[in-house]
């Protein structure tokens, strides 16, 4: 996966790493609030001995350093309850009332850091405070050298201990750091794991993992009007028509490329849309003055008479047989310059029938009669049809429904085109919903037109479920 790739993938999944980034964080802060407050305070004391006068020094008192064992041993004795003891008392507190205090000696002087840590930030300067004392009354017990030359211990503080501002744990601005690169982290795993498993063609960019060729253009999601789904009829002003117009000028650019006049529009799996997007197509060729022919050529499910509310009693299939004339069987739509031939009686063999000579003879006939042809196939995963009406046109392009198509089922139908030299001319990305990125790459179109929303997810499975039988 490329640098690019990756970008790509967060821009397409960020709603994941949002909501991942959201709870952890949340989580992190509710923690953070039920977790006790601690505070810290410490209190940095010099431990001395100390001599009584005696009869040879006057009244002057003699001060002897510390020795290292015995501030090791001082500090070995601090949390014992021969100083927690004294030291509670000391600070007027119940009998085992639990405190926390830890010591450090220091490696290059007789200075002890003394810290305690507590839930209470007035009682832990306190505790660091006057354990010092406590601890040097209780000394001289633990010194034999000490308590046998009279001596006593005194602790002088050189640092005294503050009452704490703020608590020490938890560390509010840490946590909240930490959980967010935590959730950060989690919602771009997760995006990547989504990305990996999604079976689905969502995107430009999957359909450009299967194929080179070029997408010619995007179709968005559109209601259904009681009029059908004919958005050039309907709505000719609104995005998907708009769309639709986009695409025909891109399919003409590749018309002069290839030197032909017709195309056949297929899909890799039914219910993508594919028979809705041809007869859209069919109308925008007709509006740039053609003279244009829609074919039905899908002779096991045909939908074009029933979507354009056309007599498809006979047919394609009726010309095949030879039991008419082709200006007998062909319907001009309503005042357009576009005429529909529809598939006609559902036959037993439309395969054998299709890859006929008598089907060739006609389609050569045909392409001399009008502008430009456009043929609505069957999918191309299921049967082979749509290889043999190319074979006549020698222009394939795909309609691939987003978030309908399933990656393998493309790719698959690309590679049996491929297998028998029949490429993709181009792709065009249908059912792509109103709030992507790709929808908005002509947002100088303005809102939505009459008839046209941005669908809810349901919506858009009563959409599919209206595409599947066209």
């Amino acid at each position: 996966m490329t640098f690019r790739e990756f970008l790509s993938v967060l821009g397409a999944r960020w709603r994941i790493i949002a909501l991942s980034l959201l709870v952890v964080v949340a989580a992190t802060a509710v923690q953070t609030m039920l977790t006790p407050a601690v505070y810290t305070s410490s209190a940095k004391i010099y431990l001395r001995a100390t001599q009584p006068p005696s009869a040879g020094t006057g009244n002057q008192v003699t001060t002897y350093a510390v020795s290292a064992a015995d501030l090791a041993t001082y500090l070995d004795v601090l949390t014992s309850p021969s100083v927690m003891d004294p030291l509670r008392a000391r600070l007027g507190l119940d009998p085992g009332t639990p405190l926390s205090v830890t010591g450090e000696v220091s490696q290059t002087s007789n200075m002890m850091t003394i810290t305690a840590t507590g839930g209470d930030p007035q009682l832990v300067a306190r505790v660091a405070t006057e354990a010092g004392p406590v601890l040097a009354d209780v000394a001289k017990k633990f010194s034999p050298l000490l308590a046998s030359n009279g001596q006593s211990v005194e602790a002088d503080t050189i640092v005294p201990a503050s009452v704490p501002g703020e608590p020490t744990s938890p560390n509010a601005k840490r946590n909240l750091a930490l959980g967010g690169l935590l959730g950060l982290a989690l919602g771009i795993g997760l995006a990547l794991l989504r990305h990996t498993l999604d079976t689905k063609v969502r995107t430009a960019d999957d359909i450009k993992a299967v194929s080179s060729r070029p997408i010619l253009g995007d179709l968005p999601v559109v209601k259904p009007v009681k009029d059908g789904l004919l958005s050039l009829e309907t709505d000719p002003h609104g995005r998907h028509a708009e769309s639709i117009r986009r695409l025909r000028t891109n399919i003409l650019f590749v018309d002069v490329t290839t030197g032909r006049h017709s195309f056949v529009v297929t899909s890799s799996v039914p219910g993508e849309g594919k028979t809705t997007t041809t007869i859209n197509l069919a109308l925008a060729m007709a509006d740039a003055s053609s003279k244009v022919l829609l074919i039905d050529g899908d002779l096991r499910k045909p939908a074009v008479a029933r979507t354009m509310g056309l007599d498809g009693s006979f047919g394609l299939t009726t010309l095949l047989l030879g039991q008419a004339a082709p200006e007998d069987v062909i319907q001009r739509w309503r005042e357009t310059s576009l005429h529909v031939l529809p598939a006609g009686p559902v036959p037993p063999n439309p395969s054998e029938l299709l890859g006929s000579e008598p089907m060739e003879a006609l389609f050569g006939k045909l392409s001399h009669d009008y502008d430009f042809i456009l043929v609505d196939s069957p999918p191309v995963v299921p049967v082979v049809d749509a290889v043999l009406i190319n074979k006549l046109t020698h222009g394939l392009i795909m309609v691939v429904g987003a978030e309908r198509t399933k990656k393998r089922d493309l790719a698959s139908a690309v590679q049996s085109l491929e297998t028998v030299d029949a490429p993709v001319a181009g792709f065009a990305l249908n059912m792509v919903s109103a709030g992507s990125s790709v929808a908005h790459r002509y947002g100088y179109y303005g809102q939505p037109s009459e008839g046209e929303h941005k669908p809810s997810r349901g919506e858009r499975r009563r959409h599919h479920r209206e595409s599947r039988h066209a």
